[in-house]
């Protein structure tokens, strides 16, 4: 069977460092209480070829919401839908899209066609009680007027295609303002609908929702123009520009934008209605600086490749995804201040892959997606075949 090249589950590496304990209070009350994917807690295995209703492989985006879960399952090519919040370890999926039924694995519904089909899912949404799906490798967005309740589901939409048979990158063309490369993150932040459109290296945005399809952005953000593609514009990082924007977020007056390959994030205040430079970075100096450092001890204001971010009224949490580990603020930090908090990590200056010990319920290893709702935060634990639920206790007076 043809299998995603992504990055695999490795051995787990076990007794060849101590597995540390965390400084008291460093995960600000935030504790891992649900696992679901990868049977605990073998997570590093590699999957079986055949999925199951409950497996993972390389999942890469999540929501959590009051009535639903929803998973982007991208090693399968698939999206899974829990109705309603799962309260045990592998609990199976209730709903299974992009394939005919929850064993069958390929690209494009197992070789069945596009129109129900799936290529690398990445960001996954409900707003106003309908699903929508980044379907990245087949360049466009899914939309489905309601949450579905049984498998393989047709979409009632398509955004960026011509139709729902379509999948080349820019509709078959040149990029324009209906168009899109590698679309990984969507987002609906006060109002307006949001696509990292990632392989063209902008954010597009509609104003009014979730658009009809075939309607043109109403922003082009991070490019002069709707027919521009250059990384960081073709020139120097600036803060204008990205490289790889991959998550959206954001309130009222404010948007939120990953830009993983820059090892940032970039802010607009207010919110932009035009392409703008951002005034706010976190996780650089300034916003001409795009360093990475891969091997000296990290620090809580600075990212290796963040994947994912995520806003509400009390937590801004970070994907720090090469770190394999999440960092978290109250609220959008100012330049330079570093995080209050540090998920999977024993300290601020570590990084390791599952604190470079066997997997367990606390530790990540390459978190490429979250969502925060309702003091749940949801960690799509790519390298580690699962997502993990975790609940933020306050009793003790912490906030994360």
């Amino acid at each position: 069977m043809s299998r995603l090249t992504v990055r695999r589950g490795i051995a787990p590496v076990v007794g060849t460092r101590a597995d540390p304990v965390a400084e008291p209070g460093i995960a600000g009350g935030w504790t891992p209480r649900v696992w679901l994917g990868s049977p605990a807690p073998g997570g590093l295995a590699l999957p079986p070829a055949a999925p199951t209703r409950s497996g993972m492989y390389s999942p890469r985006g999540v929501f959590v919401g009051d009535a639903h879960v929803v998973v982007a399952d991208s090693g399968n090519h698939r999206v899974l839908v829990w109705h309603g919040r799962p309260g045990a370890d592998e609990a199976p999926a209730d709903v299974v899209l992009g394939q005919p039924d929850a064993t069958t694995e390929g690209r494009a519904a197992g070789g069945r066609g596009p129109e129900r089909g799936m290529n690398l899912p990445t960001g996954v949404l409900v707003h106003d009680g309908r699903l929508i799906v980044a379907d990245a490798w087949h360049h466009r967005i899914l939309v489905w007027d309601e949450v579905p309740q049984r498998d393989d589901a047709a979409p009632d939409h398509v955004l960026g295609q011509p139709d729902a048979s379509s999948v080349e990158a820019n509709r078959g063309g040149e990029c324009d303002a209906a168009s899109m490369y590698w679309p990984f993150g969507i987002a609906v932040v006060d109002g307006v609908f949001w696509v990292a459109d990632t392989g063209n290296r902008r954010v597009l945005g509609w104003t009014g929702g979730v658009p009809e399809p075939g309607r043109p952005a109403d922003v082009v953000l991070g490019q002069p123009g709707p027919a521009e593609r250059q990384e960081n514009r073709g020139e120097g990082v600036g803060p204008a520009s990205f490289r790889w924007p991959h998550a959206i977020t954001g309130r009222e007056g404010l948007l939120l934008v990953a830009d993983a390959g820059n090892h940032r994030v970039l802010g607009w205040r207010p919110a932009p209605d035009a392409d703008r430079p951002a005034d706010l970075v976190v996780g650089q100096p300034d916003f001409h600086t795009a360093d990475e450092f891969p091997y000296a001890p990290q620090t809580g204001d600075r990212f290796r490749f963040p994947y994912a971010a995520c806003l509400t009224d009390d937590v801004f949490a970070v994907a720090d995804t090469a770190n394999n580990r999440v960092l978290v603020w109250s609220d959008v930090p100012a330049s330079g201040r570093p995080a209050e908090h540090v998920l999977a990590q024993p300290t601020f200056a570590a990084n390791g892959e599952n604190r470079w010990s066997a997997v367990a319920h606390d530790t990540l290893c390459w978190p490429y997606g979250l969502w925060v709702h309702d003091g749940v935060m949801a960690i799509a634990d790519s390298g580690n075949n699962r997502v993990v639920l975790w609940e933020r206790d306050t009793s003790s007076g912490e906030e994360g």
